[in-house]
């Protein structure tokens, strides 16, 4: 069977998926935009999204993918574009590597892939993230779904899918808070009754323009420009959004700005300089950042 020219074949449990370009694993789940994928021991990942469990392990070498747990029906119906399998990332880094920087940034996360995730997740993972490290947002997460979300047995383990609004309709800020989130606690409760009050309706916002969506976004308590951006760009299509935090705010200043500035002036350096490309050009930036602790005074141009 072909999909957009990649070669699927059927194994026990899974999927083999030959002719896969641009996908690396670790450079997907580790680029900052998902908290629910685990590296093992063999290099593959294993990860909770849409209710299903699923085992994900690249050979760029080969362009290979496996996919284990899973077969071609949920393929087809959530795994191709969850990991935006129809877009060609080889014009994307073509284009993007007309920049110098970003020619060099590429080659660190030259894999990377922009997962297309629920709006409702992002919601809540990013109101969470907000100053908070890694490990700490993905231990609230994985609390909050052990809590609310159903369970699901895989290769021995139980795993729990991300709790719907209406799995936490009946929770109280008191339940809530054994998730560990802090101050944000108040922020997810207040998030989970826009929601199921209609105050907030993800599908709509979806749908609109970039800086329509976010303006709606800003409305929940808790969600400020940087979270409405990584909800947008990590669950919305708004690939012209360009999430700024620490790493962004220093790679974007010391290799195009060469200043402290204003959020407000980075936004729109990246609109003007990258267009409808900037959310990529933007997760290629931050992963170059991170690996070179660029800002530091550790990391520089090679």
């Amino acid at each position: 069977m072909e999909r957009k020219n990649i070669i699927i074949k059927e194994i026990r449990n899974g999927l083999i998926l030959d002719n896969v370009h641009d996908f690396n694993a670790k450079h997907i789940f580790e680029c900052g935009q998902c908290f629910r994928w685990r590296p093992e021991a063999d290099g593959s990942y294993t990860g909770v999204a849409f209710g299903k469990v699923i085992n994900v392990k690249s050979d760029e070498v080969n362009k290979r993918v496996q996919l284990i747990n899973t077969n071609i029906q949920d393929f087809n119906e959530i795994w191709f574009d969850y990991f935006d399998l129809g877009r060609d990332y080889g014009e994307i880094k073509k284009k993007l590597s007309e920049d110098p920087v970003l020619k060099v940034a590429i080659q660190y996360g030259e894999g990377i892939r922009i997962l297309k995730q629920e709006p409702w997740e992002m919601l809540i993972s990013y109101i969470i993230s907000a100053n908070n490290r890694i490990p700490m947002i993905a231990r609230s997460i994985g609390l909050l779904s052990e809590m609310y979300g159903q369970p699901i047995e895989y290769n021995g383990e139980i795993f729990y899918t991300f709790p719907t609004p209406e799995e936490l309709s009946e929770a109280e800020l008191c339940d809530i808070q054994k998730c560990k989130a802090g101050f944000r606690c108040k922020y997810i409760a207040q998030a989970i009754n826009m929601v199921l009050d209609g105050t907030i309706d993800l599908d709509y916002i979806k749908n609109l323009d970039a800086d329509s969506a976010r303006e709606e976004l800003l409305k929940v308590p808790g969600v400020g420009v940087k979270v409405a951006d990584c909800i947008m760009l990590f669950s919305m299509e708004k690939y012209d959004t360009y999430p700024v935090d620490v790493w962004i705010k220093r790679v974007t200043e010391h290799f195009y700005l060469h200043e402290d500035v204003p959020m407000k002036s980075i936004h729109e350096f990246a609109r003007e300089k990258f267009g409808g490309l900037a959310g990529f050009a933007q997760e290629y930036l931050f992963y170059y950042a991170r690996e070179m602790k660029i800002g530091s005074g550790k990391g520089e141009l090679q």
